[in-house]
């Protein structure tokens, strides 16, 4: 009879399990809930038909496909995803995550690592420590797991060799010296046959120390959060009438007292606590993985996001820090382009000013890089669109851990892990003048607004944008032209035509752009620029209304058949890298203010259709 039984109130660990492809994660998992009872008799019928099935282990039950629950996953023999599974002894309840072994899902594997406190590192005692080995053991440090167990798995298929074991731990010791773990705990086992999972095995009479259970049991992995400087982020403001108004959130760290005085991070608004309220009644303390609502003793504008603290303990509140970036997606991150991060429960524009150094995590040495691909890791700086609270990650996971998300697909591109701030040009503010952009552009009658002319090189984009400027101008506007080529010869002579040098192209000419509107003018900006992220960068660095996207939409064939430069003759000879259109793509805007289609029309028409445009917006021309 196989038992189920339900969980207990007893201390919870939660670990993952990671390593190399085939290295036996999800058959020791497999093996913990079955010596653990914790199957249920359907379940175990139905893993002994499947294991005929798709079993790796002949007549015997294959463990792991109590895990490995997708079908791809099945079929094949490996996990893909993050498989999450609940088991007990008397004296520990256990939350055990089996993460991906195959490069392409560090992702994965990063995401089941965030959440733990140890992790089990599984080694095939037959090809020692490998690659995957080192990036999940980096992963790990990085991402603040500080005790870790080397399971030297499938022991029994080098005859329960000592001297095997011993060398593939002095391996991975070597490795692991410089990852700041604090405990490092070697186990041989066989997760097929149970040998030192859930008891001692008779087949290592050279092994004195703990099954991999007792030490999971026995294992000291608590922080004591509770002394730590107190982090409150708001997650909600309750305001169910008139007379209450709380902040709602979770207790991330340290402890507050009713009458404690506090204050909120990035304005330094102070008062005191006046409640802590929960819904068994107030409490007169509380503390770390609490969640309370606090009332404070003063009208202080306290918003969602907002973090409050001790004012004797307060974080950075800085918008340019430094820190380590895993690259979670297909398109690669190029610094200067524009995502948006999620710290806590603010969300804010961010970019990567620059990539320090990409960590190589077979070696750990640093090299210089450009950008970061899938699953690479770098060390950065970034720059928010708002001053935020942060504490570097080692000291806080909550107010130190951030993701950045892609703008146009919202996928989760990178994890992040603050290092510290960067106190940069701390004498530097912004300078308020009297006369600001609505009297410059009040004295030269101009509505201040950027004309953003994008398209295939040939599309006619310069041209179009020529006669637009001359019949602003003969109206008495003021305006400047910005042009792709002309602007290279200057402030962009240094870039080439690489995906990070058109990023930093456009960032340019983008700030630059906010410059003359600023000066009240109209700036007609001719660039391909064939990203949407770079477009969208320069329409949110001005106000609403003072972006207009020109698309002028001319078909490939067209632009090639005039190529009046000569350029994608030469591109589709090979004489020209990364040109747009041939080898290097053209990303059309999805909704732009204006859409130019060339075809079959004169550049002085598609220019009248642009003016007609600007007069619709309440602009003489």
């Amino acid at each position: 009879m196989t038992h189920h039984r339900a969980p207990e109130n007893r201390e919870l660990l939660r670990f993952l399990t990671c390593g190399s492809v085939d290295d036996g994660k999800s058959t020791l998992i497999g093996r913990l809930l079955y010596d653990s009872q914790l199957i249920f008799e359907d379940t175990l019928a139905a893993i002994t038909k499947d294991s005929r099935k798709h079993g790796t282990t002949g007549d015997d039950i294959d463990l792991a496909l109590l895990v490995d629950g997708l079908e791809a996953e099945r079929q094949q023999g490996i996990t893909i995803d993050v498989a999450y599974r609940f088991f007990q002894t008397p004296k520990r309840a256990f939350i055990v995550a089996d993460t991906p072994g195959h490069e392409q899902y560090t992702r994965n594997m990063a995401t089941g690592a965030s959440g733990a406190s140890l992790a089990v590192i599984l080694i095939d005692a037959r090809k020692g420590v490998l690659t995957q080995t080192r990036r999940h053991s980096y992963i790990c440090s990085l991402l603040g797991i500080r005790d870790i167990v080397v399971a030297v798995n499938k022991i029994d298929l080098v005859n329960f060799s000592e001297d095997t074991f011993d060398r593939i731990v002095g391996d991975y010791v070597t490795f692991a010296s410089e990852l700041g773990f604090r405990s490092v705990m070697p186990i041989p086992m066989s997760a097929r046959y149970g040998d030192n999972v859930t008891s001692k095995s008779g087949n290592t009479p050279w092994y004195h120390g703990p099954t991999l259970v007792e030490h999971l049991e026995g294992v000291d992995v608590s922080q004591d959060l509770g002394a730590k400087p107190f982090r409150f982020p708001v997650q909600w403001v309750n305001r169910p009438n008139l007379d209450f108004r709380g902040f709602a959130g979770t207790i991330a760290s340290g402890r507050i007292a009713a009458g404690d005085q506090v204050i909120v991070a990035a304005s330094g608004k102070a008062s005191r606590i006046a409640r802590i309220v929960t819904a068994d009644g107030d409490l007169p303390v509380a503390e770390a993985g609490q969640a309370v609502t606090l009332t404070l003793e003063d009208e202080v504008d306290v918003a969602r996001g907002d973090i409050i603290v001790r004012p004797a303990e307060r974080p950075a509140v800085a918008d340019q820090f430094a820190g380590h970036l895993l690259w979670m997606d297909e398109e690669a991150m190029l610094p200067g382009r524009s995502y948006l991060m999620r710290i806590g429960n603010v969300w804010t524009p961010c970019s990567v000013t620059s990539i320090r150094h990409r960590v190589d995590v077979n070696t750990l040495e640093e090299h210089a890089a450009r950008r970061l691909s899938l699953n690479e890791i770098g060390f950065c700086n970034f720059s928010a669109g708002q001053p935020i609270p942060i504490d570097p990650y080692a000291e806080n996971r909550t107010t130190g851990a951030f993701i950045l998300v892609d703008r146009f697909t919202n996928r989760t591109a990178g994890a992040g892990m603050v290092a510290f701030p960067l106190r940069r040009a701390s004498n530097i503010h912004h300078e308020h003048f009297t006369v600001d952009k609505a009297a410059r552009a009040a004295l030269v009658g101009n509505k201040p607004m950027v004309l953003w002319f994008t398209g295939l090189s040939g599309s006619g984009k310069s041209t179009i944008a020529n006669i637009v400027e001359l019949a602003l101008h003969r109206a008495g506007r003021q305006t400047y032209s910005l042009d792709g080529d002309n602007v290279r010869h200057g402030l962009c002579r240094d870039l080439g035509f690489t995906a990070e040098d058109r990023v930093e192209n456009i960032r340019r000419v983008g700030e630059v752009a906010k410059l003359f509107v600023d000066a009240g003018m109209i700036v007609l900006c001719s660039f391909i620029s064939p990203f949407r992220a770079e477009r969208q960068m320069v329409r949110g660095l001005l106000a609403e209304g003072e972006f207009v996207e020109v698309f002028v939409d001319t078909p490939i064939e067209a632009c090639i058949q005039r190529d009046p430069k000569g350029l994608y003759a030469k591109a589709q000879a090979g004489q020209i890298k990364n040109f747009t259109g041939i080898d290097s793509p053209y990303e059309a805007p999805e909704d732009p203010e204006l859409l130019v289609r060339t075809p079959g029309r004169t550049p002085e028409d598609c220019a009248a259709e642009v003016l007609a445009q600007l007069r619709a917006r309440g602009i003489g021309c």
